[in-house]
């Protein structure tokens, strides 16, 4: 049995032998052209003091350059912020308040620095492109689809109606879908979701819970008496107390955000004339809740149109905030009225008055009346002086719709 053995055996190692010296001979020849590959890689030298010396190579020194450094820092810093915001929301779930963690000045200045102005102003011209009728369809579905659009409240249901993507965002509802309601003395300017509502305490807003921003710097200095049509209850003293225009009144606030996918024209909250409009251009930052809950006196920092006048109560104010995408506000009554220009002054403001010799008190509006529009989505925020046993039917967080009331006496 051992002489059969034998021959095999010596016929295996024959097969054997030559191929781990072919597969040998195969891995010296690999490395061999990979060491001569990175000969050949250009090595940068310089002289000094008559010594060579040799520095990193191209391929080395592409990876030094700014850009791919930025692009790996932003995105591990985009990486921990959504690692904060998913551990934020699983405490929540728990039923535990999170203090908020602003932001620090070093990052609402890199913020600042996107050319968020100039973003939003091509976002706008490239949504007055005409689309081929065989796009509008896939194009504005999958819009529908990703913001969760109801197309069926919309005047105009036929998607190929719509010629580009600004007459899409600003479509127009069916008159039976936003019943306005008439027993409430405020209702809901528009579509969105209640940040914060409340009463206003020591001249600070609450743009959503634990982070403010003040009150004299969101509506700008007060105007001349000459031009208001009611004088203040106090004209001395805090800047709270100078809007309050009745004894035993308060001042109120309500901020409402409006999602891309939401109804993008808002209306008269009440019946009140309009005497002022102060326009403040500014940035263009995100007004997301998340947004909100980060930057300390985000619509402050934001492009903004005040309107201010009075209603039955006092003084009553709403204001229309813009952010990213959203440069264009506009006010039907006010042509005179351009926003997102290239350029403007840091800290500067427009303002146009209403009153007239000819028109003594303003621009009446009616509850419910269309008042402007946004292109995209924002924020509304009413400040306005009311009686003291005013309510709110609201609660932060909620859903609401145009028309639905947002509070009464």
């Amino acid at each position: 049995m051992a002489a059969s053995v034998g021959p095999w055996c010596l016929r295996l190692l024959r097969g054997v032998v030559p191929w781990r010296i072919s597969l040998l001979h195969n891995e010296n020849t690999a490395l061999s052209h990979f060491l001569q590959s990175s000969r050949k890689l250009p090595v940068r030298t310089f002289y000094t003091n008559a010594r060579r010396v040799h520095t990193a190579t191209a391929r080395t020194l592409f990876w030094l350059r700014p850009l791919p450094i930025l692009l790996v820092t932003g995105s591990g810093y985009a990486g921990y912020r959504q690692y904060e915001k998913y551990r934020e929301q699983e405490l929540e779930k728990l039923g535990l308040e999170i203090p908020p963690k602003l932001a620090g000045p070093w990052e609402v200045a890199l913020y600042k620095s996107v050319p968020t102005r100039l973003l939003s102003r091509a976002w706008g011209r490239l949504n007055q492109v005409e689309l081929p009728h065989w796009l509008r369809r896939p194009v504005y579905s999958l819009y529908i689809w990703t913001f969760g659009v109801n197309m069926k409240e919309a005047a105009v249901e036929d998607l190929h109606h719509y010629r580009n993507l600004s007459e899409f965002f600003r479509r127009k509802l069916k008159p039976q879908a936003r019943p306005v309601c008439g027993l409430h003395s405020v209702i809901s300017p528009s579509d969105g979701k209640i940040l914060n509502f409340g009463q206003v305490k020591n001249c600070e807003v609450e743009q959503v819970k634990g982070v403010t921003y003040s009150l004299e710097s969101f509506l700008g200095p007060r105007t001349s008496t000459e031009d208001l049509p009611f004088p203040p209850a106090t004209p001395s003293g805090s800047f709270r107390n100078q809007l309050v225009t009745r004894e035993g009144n308060e001042l109120y606030h309500c901020v409402i955000y409006l999602a891309p996918g939401d109804y993008h024209c808002f209306h008269s909250p009440t019946d009140w004339t309009v005497s002022h409009r102060r326009h403040f251009p500014g940035s263009l930052m995100s007004v997301n809740p998340g947004m909100a809950r980060w930057i300390k006196e985000l619509f402050c920092h934001n492009e903004r149109v005040v309107l201010t006048g009075d209603w039955k109560h006092g003084f009553f104010s709403l204001t229309a905030v813009g952010a990213t995408n959203v440069g264009s506000i506009r006010i039907y009554f006010d042509r005179d009225l351009h926003t997102n220009s290239p350029r403007y002054s840091k800290g500067s403001y427009n303002d146009f008055s209403f009153v007239t010799h000819t028109n003594k008190e303003g621009i009446p509006m009616r509850k419910g009346e269309h008042l402007g529009e946004f292109n995209l989505g924002s924020t509304i925020v009413l400040i306005f002086e009311a009686p003291k046993d005013f309510n709110f039917k609201l609660k932060a967080g909620q859903k609401i719709r145009f028309g639905e009331a947002l509070g009464s006496l």
